[in-house]
């Protein structure tokens, strides 16, 4: 228990953590009302579908102790497939049809600087933060993925809303795999309410910034999305092997081998499904 609680402040993280849920929200409502009343209606939904999905999602997961490797290979790998065509289908095209050049810098430099961000984002592990590790690196992903869906849809306001639902999607797992942990070491599970709220927030502050005519500045921006999106949907892809998050969630005694080797065909199938979602929607709306 020596992560819950500060030794410093003597205060409990998780009252931090309760606290922080109940500001954002309260904050995520007063940028809703601005969002409606500029005419903002696209990031209005996807900022509250995201919160929903999230708050939900973390509900449960504090919730359901024990065994929930079933859950958490279809959760990611739905929202890996679905995140995956999306960024291919919708932003791809877009940066390319900025600068093709600097569209493709872009998506390697999303692409680097999210591996980056997400590789020394574990040297949280070393800070003493008012907030769980893993809920911190969630917030941070969160307010930095609605910056971007801000940029996106305040500069192209006419994509659709098929785009930032599929992009949010891996908030539901997410949310679900973060608090379980967390509630696992006597954390509340309404701090997953700073995450949740934090993309609705960032996204419609940063909806605001009006990007410059240049089409190579704009291909390096809707590029470097693309890079970032891609980077979160492959690191959200299920990996059944040794040592992987879904190995350590295993409930079960006798040879793992085996269930891994089963859980590599739920894999595979989520994420075809999840893709699979993206295209029927496409289509219904195309």
């Amino acid at each position: 228990m020596a992560d819950i609680i500060t030794e410093s402040s003597g205060v409990h993280i998780g009252d931090r953590g309760r606290l922080l849920g109940v500001v954002s929200t309260a904050v995520l409502v007063a940028a809703s009302a601005l969002a409606l009343t500029t005419g903002r209606i696209k990031l209005f939904g996807i900022a509250w579908i995201a919160f929903a999905a999230m708050a939900v999602a973390g509900w449960l997961g504090g919730r359901t102790p024990g065994h929930h490797t079933g859950t958490l290979v279809w959760g990611y790998g739905l929202a890996a497939g679905a995140m995956v065509t999306s960024a291919a289908v919708f932003l791809l095209p877009q940066a390319m049809g900025q600068s093709a050049v600097f569209g493709g810098f872009g998506v390697a430099l999303g692409l680097l600087v999210g591996y980056g961000a997400h590789t020394l984002g574990h040297r949280l592990a070393h800070m003493d933060l008012p907030l769980d590790r893993s809920l911190a690196e969630l917030t941070a992903h969160a307010f930095s993925a609605g910056a971007i869906i801000g940029i996106i849809y305040g500069n192209m306001p006419e994509l659709g809303l098929l785009l930032g639902l599929a992009i949010v999607s891996h908030k539901g797992p997410a949310g679900y795999a973060a608090v379980h942990r967390f509630a696992g070491r006597g954390g509340e599970w309404s701090a997953i309410l700073l995450p949740a709220a934090g993309v609705g927030i960032a996204a419609i502050a940063s909806s605001f910034l009006a990007l410059p005519a240049s089409a190579a500045v704009r291909g390096v921006v809707f590029g470097f999305a693309t890079g970032v999106f891609l980077h979160v949907a492959m690191d959200f892809l299920p990996e059944c092997e040794i040592g992987s998050e879904v190995h350590e969630s295993l409930d079960h005694e006798g040879d793992a081998h085996e269930l891994l080797d089963r859980l590599r065909v739920h894999a595979v199938a989520s994420t075809a499904l999840g893709a699979l979602a993206v295209f029927l929607g496409w289509l219904a709306i195309a």
